[in-house]
């Protein structure tokens, strides 16, 4: 059993014709893909695809290689597995593979396809996709002129039989334990030369691996190269319960003859950020079809992303120079005159001055406790809360990371972002804009970081803390590094004391740990450390400040 994790923008479940196309179109739509496959295509059986344009014939597992292959060129990440379970979790949803691996996806696109239910005749399952065949448009060239045998189990074997007459001159109808065709059907049947044989089907004649013959009840063997037999075909979502998703009858003429899953023209599902394509949303469907859907399927997911992102970099969005220019000049007009702005918008607004006072507030070099805790863990998706001017963002990025940095400031969020763009790693972080006390970063993270958390006003930093440890994926780290004690700095109305709460103390390790309550069944407490530090501000001065490390695992 591992524990590996990962966030992906999409997965694909299933690797069909439907999965792989879908995957295919968000690999070249330059998303992270991940597709799961359980190499349980319907079609694996058979010998050959058929009206498939330019793959005429081709074996359906020939087929699925070079899908694989073509998915695989656009960064797409394969993996043999079954999903175990799948619920949405931190904006996105949480997949469980069989092996315990983790996978946090943005978006959904459900390709599993169907489970052909056969006739409990012994022997006939062996010969599915051979010479034991459903319909006429994938097989019937194929068996064209021989003689043919249509198995009766419901109401539409008569149809069968005339559709299959279309193919040969020499198909027999078998009654087995379907209905007794009607006088207009009889009429029908003879007048096409289609024979009727009454008594139910027992097994099969088998001679050198091929299909000879139909034994009847009472020992009758009837010759016959190839049978048809209509299938229940019912859609599957094993696994994917945690979903809210539910099944439906697929009905024809009030009998039911399978069971799919509804999604809209698009492939979109009554669950937001799934799709669905293929054989699970249209069981009848043939393989070009179904590439078809996955196709627009893929399409549609990406939109969706594109929308989202959007969003996102809207709220993110830098200052313009005379929106900057204006929010400085009010801000510190009113530090003057000694006001302390609290709201959330006068509290981003004051930042925004801050770091608008200077062309660089921070050293630009990263957290030393952040070197010191995560310099040895494996790369993978870090969350950075309060980056500032992006130090620790660029840092994790050229160590490997995928790092989404938070800040309340645009300004600051600004010039990280040409910060990372200088040292060549933008296209690894993510900058987003969030006051934290209102919004989170959506996701499930390997590392997640809170690197001197401190503002002015009234910042709940225990919330926010805690929806941090809600954002650690299993076996991830959440490292918190703050000052303990009275800070050694000055408020914007001249007076002395806590970012948080004037005049009070910041809370020491044993203080975040308390806050936190993270169960010791679901976490290691990894570090909890508290040490004085020396910094010489711009001005010359030298203080001298206590700060405390608290660094969690999650189990």
């Amino acid at each position: 059993m591992t524990t590996h994790s990962e966030a992906v923008d999409v997965m694909v479940i299933g690797g069909g014709a439907a999965g792989l196309s879908g995957a295919v179109v968000l690999g070249r739509a330059r998303r992270s893909v991940l597709l799961v496959d359980a190499g349980e295509q319907r079609n694996l059986p058979a010998d050959g695809v058929h009206n498939y344009l330019t793959a005429e014939g081709m074996p359906p597992h020939a087929l699925a290689a070079a899908g694989r292959k073509e998915a695989e060129g656009y960064g797409v990440r394969i993996l043999a597995g079954r999903v175990t379970a799948a619920e949405p979790h931190a904006g996105g949803f949480r997949v469980t593979l069989e092996d315990g691996t983790r996978v946090q996806a943005a978006r959904l696109l459900l390709a599993t396809g169907i489970t052909d239910e056969l006739p409990p005749i012994p022997g006939l399952a062996d010969r599915w996709g051979r010479d034991l065949l459903h319909c006429p448009y994938c097989h019937g060239w194929e068996v064209r002129d021989r003689p043919l045998g249509i198995v009766s189990t419901g109401p539409f074997a008569v149809e069968q039989a005339l559709l299959w007459r279309q193919w040969s001159d020499d198909v027999t109808l078998f009654l087995h334990t379907g209905p007794e065709p009607t006088d207009e059907q009889y009429e029908q049947l003879a007048a096409r030369g289609v024979a009727v044989v009454d008594g139910e089907i027992t097994g099969v004649e088998v001679t050198d691996d091929r299909l000879t013959g139909v034994v009847l009840a009472g020992g009758r063997v009837v010759a016959r190269a190839a049978l048809v037999t209509a299938t229940t075909m019912n859609a599957t979502l094993r696994g994917l319960e945690g979903l809210g998703l539910e099944l439906e009858d697929l009905l024809r003429d009030g009998h039911r003859i399978g069971r799919y899953l509804p999604a809209d023209p698009t492939g979109k599902t009554a669950a937001a950020g799934v799709w669905a394509a293929g054989n699970l949303t249209v069981p009848m469907a043939q393989v070009i079809a179904s590439a078809a859907a996955g196709t627009m399927a893929g399409a549609m997911i990406n939109m969706d992303l594109v929308a989202e992102d959007t969003r996102r970099a809207v709220a993110a969005r830098p200052l313009r120079a005379e929106e900057e220019s204006t929010v400085s000049a009010r801000v510190l007009g009113d530090r003057r005159h000694g006001v302390e702005e609290t709201m959330a918008d006068d509290l981003a607004a004051t930042w925004d001055a801050r770091y608008a006072e200077s062309d660089r507030i921070w050293s630009g070099d990263p957290n030393t406790a952040l070197v010191t805790e995560a310099g040895d863990l494996p790369p993978g998706r870090a969350l950075d809360l309060g980056c500032g001017e992006g130090g620790d963002a660029v840092w994790l990025a050229r160590r490997g990371w995928t790092v989404t940095a938070v800040d309340i400031s645009r300004v600051a969020l600004e010039r990280a972002a040409q910060h990372a763009a200088d040292a060549g790693i933008a296209d690894r972080i993510d900058f987003q804009r969030h006051n934290l006390a209102e919004s989170f970063p959506d996701g499930e993270y390997d590392l997640v970081s809170a690197q001197f958390l401190h503002s002015w006003g009234d910042m709940p930093r225990d919330a926010i803390l805690a929806r941090a440890a809600a954002a650690v994926a299993p076996g991830g780290i959440l490292l918190i590094e703050g000052h303990s004690g009275a800070p050694h700095w000055e408020n914007p109305d001249g007076t002395h004391g806590s970012h948080e709460h004037p005049g009070h103390e910041l809370p020491g390790p044993d203080q975040v740990i308390a806050s936190l309550q993270l169960p010791d069944a679901e976490w290691e407490l990894l570090v909890v450390d508290e040490h004085a530090r020396e910094r010489t501000l711009p001005d010359g001065r030298t203080i001298h400040h206590v700060d405390n490390t608290v660094k969690y695992r999650r189990r």
